[in-house]
């Protein structure tokens, strides 16, 4: 049946329903549920002894239909906030606004997230885990961008990989950054080439929440998912509010970083539509560790504005829309005051990011069926320059007058259709089936002339899926789904299913069980587009003619228990995942150019597998102290070594890769003013590559693989709040230190020969900071 016939199908439905709803003559009740003035989703709404309720949509309104006349108890329920009841009474015919202010009931355990199965769920009732950074955890850790946030997740680890201008990778499970799936608002927008540096570009100012699925049991969203996904939720209006905010740091005692943020959120009269503004601005100088003269900062100038907005066009049609604009300048190496070109050794960035989404939602009158229609983008526009001045005098006339700089743009768009229907009764028990296409064009072009580097690379990928959510018992819930891609790269149709178990013997506690396939298609990921300096020159990366995709097969199986009390909660996660790729992606190097630059190609490298274990812990008292710690423990190995270098045998062990990481973050609350906060990020050892340059007093002479000492990155933040009510505003006061030991690494290379790569540890030495924020 043709995709337009099956539409008007759904459209004749759905206007059948709302003729249906209008013909009810009783009692109806309607209202909102807030905690502190925010707007709860998917609260249980109930009237006490009746099998009548809802749940608040996904703005925190409700509303009930029909009701039988008479006295009644209304009920506002849900976990991790305090049960609220109260007495009404209905007439017939009678409209009745009941609303709730719920109360936190401590940590916060049963979010409302969509990233593990494309559909709006509580974590304890996804089959698949779900972890869930809200924006008041990234604030206590005083965070200005998302790169610095996701470390405090289990199984997941943020690396600079670059000393010049601190390209950085996220890492989940021990697999490399083209291994992670990176959303925003779940669209795949956030393209191979944005992969460099996007995670440090964008501002936790328009971050509502960033939702992360570790391991392959994401698959459902396509390519590039094996090692996990991150869904990067920006911010929604819930009320008419404010907020600004400056932050001033010092790294390293003479690094000075200043940014500043706001946000305005507006909702209409009636809050059937509602819009929120940010903006951000970072200045920060570059930072030179060993007296070299040449950064292990780079330069960074940033400033992003952006806009979410909803409209509610009626009781089932909902239309949301959002746009965000980025120019960023960066440059790192030698640190003078001149054109990039004229510099010894230096890297320049300039980037210009445009990103948009629209998402139409028509939902039917009795809420079982959902048609949402989507599509996203993103283009950016890149100017750059990478590149060593020789030093023969007449090799140097030449580069001066055709110095190597590149221009990027890249374009990506996707658009798609989901359409969620519920069966209410499925042999024993509901089942959310989950129908969807969409289709995600990339097109990236690179150049630097002066050294005939060239990428032009136009992938196209439609992908089909299909998902059953079934709960069969109340206590158990089987997700089984299949994703079928044709990727332009790919000259066949790839198959992806996945099976997911979730089983509650108690309230407490939850078992889940995985198994998922996933694939990446044989094209030029993030870090294949990054020119390093190496061996005296420039390193490159280039891709086998006859490369062909990867593929992937992955368990994991997780124990999930939390036990709250009058005035504490506590409880873990403990899980074990298994991944093995087939036909691996590796890069080995191939020798030198005729300019003398190393070279590095991509092939296929036979099979690779990580397995691992994550064990996470959280507890709060009274909601005075709470704390939460993660480790991961792992091995990662491929089954040939890889030659990463052709003056030393290959390697089996994946390097850059710890086989222990952890994070900790404790938070002392006395009271509503007072807060303090010491969180700290641990990383085990691992081998780094380490590239030489015969002869040169700042590398090592001969190519050489080092084992890394392990770190401790220590923080602690200080905050005060006062109230003015009369103003119906607050001003918080906070200052803080971030790498408190200063456990920073000490044997860079120097001088304009140093290999760039050799990079590893946390991403800044020592800084101190302060800050006010106003807000209401």
């Amino acid at each position: 049946m043709r995709l337009d016939r099956i539409l008007l199908i759904f459209l004749l439905s759905f206007s059948f329903h709302a003729v249906v709803a209008q013909q009810g003559k009783d009692a109806v009740v309607t209202g909102h549920v807030v905690s502190k003035g925010e707007h709860i989703p998917f609260v249980n709404i109930y009237l006490e002894n009746t099998t009548i309720g809802t749940t608040t949509d996904i703005t925190g309104h409700y509303i009930l239909v029909d009701l039988p006349i008479g006295k009644h108890t209304i009920v506002a329920k849900m976990i991790g906030y305090k049960t609220q009841k109260k007495e009404i009474e209905l007439a017939p015919d009678q409209t009745l606004e009941v609303k709730f202010d719920l109360e936190e009931d401590f940590i916060k355990v049963d979010e409302v997230v969509i990233t593990g199965t494309k559909t709006f769920k509580r974590q304890t009732e996804s089959a698949v885990i779900v972890g869930v950074m809200d924006s008041k955890s990234i604030e206590n850790l005083a965070a200005q961008t998302v790169s610095q946030t996701l470390s405090f997740q289990p199984g997941l680890r943020m690396e600079t990989d670059c000393q010049t201008c601190n390209y950085s990778q996220l890492r989940m499970n021990g697999l490399g950054g083209a291994y992670s799936q990176i959303l925003i608002n779940s669209r795949s927008v956030f393209s191979p080439l944005t992969g460099l540096y996007g995670l440090e570009q964008m501002p936790t100012e328009m971050v509502e929440r960033i939702e992360i699925v570790r391991g392959g049991a994401s698959a459902l969203y396509g390519s590039s998912a094996i090692g996990g996904t991150v869904n990067i939720i920006t911010r929604m209006p819930q009320r008419n509010s404010y907020k600004v905010s400056l932050n001033e740091s010092v790294a390293g005692g003479n690094a000075n970083d200043l940014s500043v943020n706001g946000t305005l959120t507006a909702l209409s009269q009636k809050r059937n539509a509602g819009m929120a503004l940010y903006t951000s601005y970072r200045n920060r100088d570059w930072y030179d560790h060993n007296g070299d003269n040449y950064s292990e900062l780079p330069k960074l100038y940033n400033n992003s504005f952006g806009l979410n907005s909803f409209f509610n066009l009626n009781e089932n049609q909902k239309l949301e829309a959002s746009f965000s604009s980025m120019h960023e300048y960066r440059y790192g190496g030698e640190m003078v005051d001149k054109p990039a070109y004229k510099a010894q050794q230096s890297e320049e960035r300039k980037h210009n990011i445009l990103t948009g989404g629209i998402t139409y939602e028509l939902t039917s009158s009795d809420n079982r069926t959902n048609l949402a229609i989507y599509t996203a983008g993103q283009y950016t526009d890149r100017d750059h320059f990478t590149g060593i001045a020789p030093d023969d005098p007449l090799e140097l006339i030449d580069y001066n007058n055709n110095p190597p700089y590149g221009i990027s743009e890249n374009y990506t768009i996707q658009a798609g259709v989901q359409v969620n229907h519920t069966i209410r009764h499925f042999i024993s028990g509901p089942n959310m089936l989950t129908f969807g296409t969409e289709y995600v064009f990339d097109d990236v072009f690179d150049e630097i002339t002066t050294y005939n580097y060239l990428t032009d690379q136009t992938t196209k990928n439609l992908g089909i899926f299909l998902q059953s959510d079934w709960a069969i018992l109340p206590e158990c819930t089987l997700l089984a789904g299949v994703r079928t891609d044709k990727h332009n790269f790919v000259d066949r149709l790839i198959f992806n299913p996945r099976v997911s178990a979730l089983y509650k013997p108690n309230p407490n506690t939850q078992l889940r069980a995985s198994w998922s396939t996933g694939f990446r298609a044989p094209q030029a990921f993030d870090a294949d587009m990054h020119i390093a300096f190496a061996g005296g020159g420039i390193q490159t990366i280039k891709l086998a003619d006859d490369l062909k995709e990867e593929c992937s097969q992955s368990l994991s199986a997780s124990l999930n228990w939390d036990k709250p009390t009058e005035k504490h909660i506590f409880g873990f996660t403990l899980e074990g995942f298994y991944t093995k790729l087939k036909d691996a992606f590796v890069l080995e190097e191939t020798g030198t150019n005729e300019n003398g630059d190393s070279e590095m190609l991509k092939i296929n490298g036979g099979n690779s597998q990580v397995m691992g274990t994550t064990l996470e812990l959280r507890a709060n008292y009274n909601r005075r102290l709470q704390a939460e710690a993660g480790l991961t423990l792992q091995k990662s190995y491929y089954d040939k070594a890889v030659a990463w270098s052709v003056e030393l045998t290959g390697e089996t062990d994946y390097l850059r890769t710890p086989e222990s990481y952890g994070y900790y973050t404790i938070t002392f609350t006395p009271g509503d003013k007072f807060k303090a906060v010491l969180s700290g990020i641990y990383t085990g050892s691992m081998l780094i590559p380490h590239y030489g340059v015969p002869g040169n007093v700042g590398t090592p002479e001969n190519d050489i693989l080092v084992k890394s000492s392990d770190f401790w990155e220590t923080n602690l933040k200080l905050s005060y709040t006062f109230t003015a009510p009369r103003l119906d505003s607050s001003v918080e006061i906070f200052a803080g230190a971030g790498n408190i030991f200063n456990q920073y690494q000490n044997d860079f290379d120097s001088g304009k020969y140093r290999d760039s790569g050799y990079i590893y540890g946390p991403s800044e030495p020592r800084k101190f900071y302060f800050g006010i924020k106003i807000f209401n």
